[in-house]
């Protein structure tokens, strides 16, 4: 009986590593978002070395980690480029050895992009016209496989889609839009300032005459969070100036309301020890236009410099006019501006 017993302890524990290692040596599944799941199988590897996990537990792959490498680390050695690198095992560099871990074929890709709607980028197109098949672009430098977006701009210069959409080897990225954003249509774009009325930009207008290139990305970014430019910006060429120089189209630095429709500028004033000092627009728009004096003399901006009296008596701000000849001169009655 205590044979029988000592017998069956004997089976249990000798079964129970067999258990457990049968358990933990299963196929394991990468999912990819855009193709069929890669399956790792513990089985044929386990055949090849002698059931030694140690090959590659914790050498190659830390199960602590759980981190996913790219192709591009890969063909660098880390995880299992470790042994196929052509030498062990066939390479993971090898365009042809692809189909032996990624099964089946790559989906569609695609892209939301907010006020521009869906880009589907095709793999079965792509595929039919490169040579180097799955290689040409997940090289490690077009697309690296850390899944990072880019922005138009970048793509310009040679990044992802930029590298063969340059207009030599493919389209350009570079205007084109209705290629890949299909259906695309750009809306009315309205820009709040603080103390004018909001400035619409309508692209049915400017398309009738222009192109998408001509603007984007040379002098309007394609990104969430693109610097807002002023007013004193745009008369040296930025933005909006880039055409409306008073040469291509009319100047930014003329006629307030050909944009901020219905703009009324109001009255300002300013405080300080020789007491208020209130400038009416309403009074010297009788005489002059808004580019009289922006961006000229008054720069149209948040902080801009306010000038002493002394530097008014040199030409500047108000004493540009009030010289003693085109208007009462800055260096005479104060009571004229300054009410005490």
């Amino acid at each position: 009986m205590q044979f029988r017993l000592a017998l069956l302890m004997v089976l249990i524990v000798c079964a129970s590593p067999v258990a457990l290692f049968a358990k933990e040596t299963k196929d394991v599944k990468f999912p990819l978002k855009n193709g069929d799941a890669v399956v790792f199988s513990h089985d044929v590897h386990l055949l090849k070395y002698n059931n030694n996990c140690r090959i590659c537990h914790n050498a190659i792959f830390d199960l602590k980690a759980k981190r996913h490498f790219t192709m591009a680390e890969m063909e660098k050695t880390k995880s299992c480029g470790a042994c196929h690198t052509g030498i062990k095992a066939f390479s993971v560099a090898d365009e042809k050895s692809c189909v032996k871990c990624h099964k089946g074929k790559p989906r569609n890709v695609e892209f939301k992009i907010k006020g521009l709607g869906q880009t589907t980028f095709n793999h079965s197109i792509h595929l039919a016209k490169v040579s180097d098949g799955c290689k040409s672009c997940h090289n490690g430098t077009v697309i690296t496989g850390k899944d990072r977006r880019v922005t138009m701009a970048q793509m310009e210069k040679g990044k992802t889609c930029g590298a063969c959409h340059n207009g030599k080897k493919a389209f350009t990225v570079a205007g084109n839009c209705g290629k890949c954003h299909a259906g695309m249509k750009p809306r009315e774009i309205t820009w709040k300032a603080k103390g004018v009325t909001d400035a619409k930009f309508s692209h049915d207008f400017h398309l009738e005459a222009f192109s998408c290139k001509d603007c984007h990305t040379k002098l309007f970014a394609f990104k969430a969070g693109a610097k807002h430019f002023t007013m004193a910006e745009m008369g040296k060429g930025k933005s909006c100036g880039g055409c409306h120089n008073g040469k291509e189209a009319f100047s930014v630095a003329g006629d307030c309301n050909k944009c901020h429709k219905g703009y009324k500028p109001g009255a300002v004033i300013f405080k300080n020890e020789g007491g208020e000092v209130k400038f009416s627009h309403e009074f010297h728009l009788e005489a002059y236009k808004c580019a009289d004096c922006h961006n000229k003399i008054f720069p149209m901006q948040a902080g801009a410099k306010h000038h002493t009296m002394g530097d008014m008596e040199k030409g500047q701000s108000c004493g540009a006019c009030h010289n003693g000849k085109d208007a009462f001169t800055s260096n005479g009655d104060c009571d004229k501006c300054h009410k005490m």
